[in-house]
Parts: C-alpha cells; sequence; structure tokens
C-alpha cells in the first residue's frame, strides 16, 4: 500500500515541551522519507502512568492500494526463490528476552563490545529498516512479502505461504548479525529459538519466480537468495549445513 497519513499518541508521565517537540520533529523526518503527511494525534500526561523520564509513543499509518494489486501470496509456487534483505539488527522484536540476558543497568547498556564495534546500548537503539522506497518499484515481480517481526522467520514466512507449499531456508546463504551470536551465547539459546525469536539478520523476505531473481537482485545489491519454496504444508525449514 502507498502510505498516505499518520496520527501518534504520546504518553507521558511529565509534559516537556522541548521532549515532546524533539519526538515529533523525529515523526515528521520519517514521514516525509515515504512521502506521508503527519496530520496530527494525541499527547495524555499521565504521571500516575509514567514514571520519571519515561514515556510511550505509538503510531497508526493508513495507506491505500488497489484491490486487484494486492499481494496475497496466492501464486506462491514449489521452485520459487526466497530472497533476504538485510535488517539493522533487533529492528523491533526480542527486546524481552535481551532485557532478561543482560539486564537494563547502564553500566551493562554502556558496555563496548569488540564484536559489536560499539556499546550494547548503541546496537540496540539501532533503528529499524524501511524497505519501502526500495520495494515499491519492484511490486509487479514480487509474489509474496513477509516482514520478519516477533515470531521471527519461523512465524513469519508460513503467513503468506498458499497450502501445500513450505519455505526451505539455508541459513549459511547470509552472514547473521553479531548481536544474534551474542545473545545467543549469552544465554546459550537453542537455535531453533532464535529463529523463532529475533530476525536473525533478515528484515524482510520476498518470493519471487526464478526468472525474476536477476532483476529483483540487481535492484536490491544487498539482497540475498536465501531458500527456496519446496512441497509441503506451510512451514519454514532452516537448514543449517
Amino acid at each position: 500500500a502507498e502510505p498516505l497519513f499518520f496520527l501518534d499518541y504520546i504518553g507521558i508521565g511529565k509534559l516537556v515541551p522541548e521532549k515532546v517537540g524533539a519526538i515529533a520533529k523525529g515523526l515528521a523526518q520519517a514521514c516525509r522519507e515515504v512521502g506521508c503527511a503527519l496530520i496530527g494525534g494525541e499527547t495524555a500526561e499521565t504521571p500516575d502512568i509514567y514514571a520519571g523520564k519515561d514515556y510511550d509513543l505509538v503510531g497508526f499509518i493508513i495507506g491505500v492500494v488497489e484491490k486487484e494489486k494486492i499481494i496475497m501470496g496466492k501464486a506462491i509456487a514449489v521452485g520459487d526463490t526466497i530472497i533476504g534483505l538485510p535488517s539493522s539488527g533487533l529492528h523491533t522484536n526480542g527486546y524481552s528476552l535481551v532485557r532478561k540476558l543482560f539486564g537494563e543497568s547502564p553500566s551493562v547498556l554502556n558496555t563496548h563490545y569488540p564484536e559489536l564495534g560499539r556499546t550494547l546500548g548503541e546496537e540496540l537503539l539501532e533503528p529499524h529498516r524501511c524497505y519501502y522506497h526500495q520495494l515499491k518499484p519492484l511490486l509487479p515481480i514480487i509474489k509474496g512479502m513477509a516482514h520478519i517481526t516477533g515470531g521471527g522467520l519461523m512465524g513469519n514466512v508460513p503467513r503468506i505461504l498458499p497450502q501445500g507449499v513450505a519455505a526451505q531456508v539455508r541459513s549459511q546463504a547470509w552472514t547473521i548479525p553479531p548481536i544474534f551470536q551474542l545473545i545467543q551465547q549469552r544465554g546459550n539459546v537453542d537455535q531453533n529459538e532464535m529463529y523463532r525469536v529475533f530476525n536473525m539478520g533478515i528484515g524482510m523476505a520476498i518470493i519471487c519466480s526464478p526468472g525474476n531473481v536477476d532483476q529483483l537482485i540487481k535492484a536490491l545489491p544487498e539482497a540475498k537468495i536465501v531458500g527456496e519454496v519446496v512441497k509441503q504444508e506451510g512451514k519454514v525449514r532452516v537448514v543449517t549445513e
């Protein structure tokens, strides 16, 4: 869908104009980047809910698409190719497990990890990537798209698969970012659990016909061929060899 307009909600314990202004400035910039309008919202000052500097930020976006152009995944077939677009990190999922494993104290967040090249806090604050501009001109040749959010590859890819097929994903097809390796080592987390909770470095999965792979890869230089659609019932099988 093409984004049209955006509304926001800010819940905060104490209304500080400078803080709210900075948040609104960031929202406006994000809207400009995708060509939609920030048309309003609500700010609620509720000190009995939010303590100290805590605040909530919620957004709601409206978009439009012609009915016949909605990508539902119905045309996905055995032999189709799965292409992965890289994430910038955790994106917006998996933070509960990270807090459980690392804690939330400033000393932990300010710890520099050589494998990350920065502090843990800086890594966790890496913004979620937006794929809109990359994918918009390619939509006519895309059969299905899965945004890899909560549930990871295991939970999101099956949502776009028709009956009778499954996704076979090769974990060696892309480089898993160091943050996920650090999390797995820190908590001794099972490999399957990692793929059920985190995006593991793939923020968006795209499915297309083999004949359109070259065009997609040329247009998306960071993309990797990560698997294929196989005959089976709609699940994801991660092959680690």
